[in-house]
C-alpha cells in the first residue's frame, strides 16, 4: 500500500519530523557519532543515518 504525499502524516507530524532531521544534521556537522545522534534524538540508529 502506498501512502499519499507526506507518508500519511499530518502537517504537524511532518514539521516535527523535519525539525528532528535538521537537529540531526547540526549534530553530524559537529562530528557527533551516529550512535550518539540516535541516542539524543531517541530514534533508531538506522534512522539517524538516513
Amino acid at each position: 500500500m502506498r501512502y499519499p504525499e507526506g507518508g500519511g502524516l499530518t502537517a504537524k507530524d511532518r514539521a516535527r519530523r523535519e525539525a528532528v532531521r535538521l537537529r540531526a544534521a547540526e549534530m553530524f556537522a559537529q562530528d557527533v557519532s551516529q550512535a550518539e545522534v540516535a541516542r539524543r534524538l531517541r530514534v533508531p540508529a538506522m534512522s539517524a543515518s538516513r
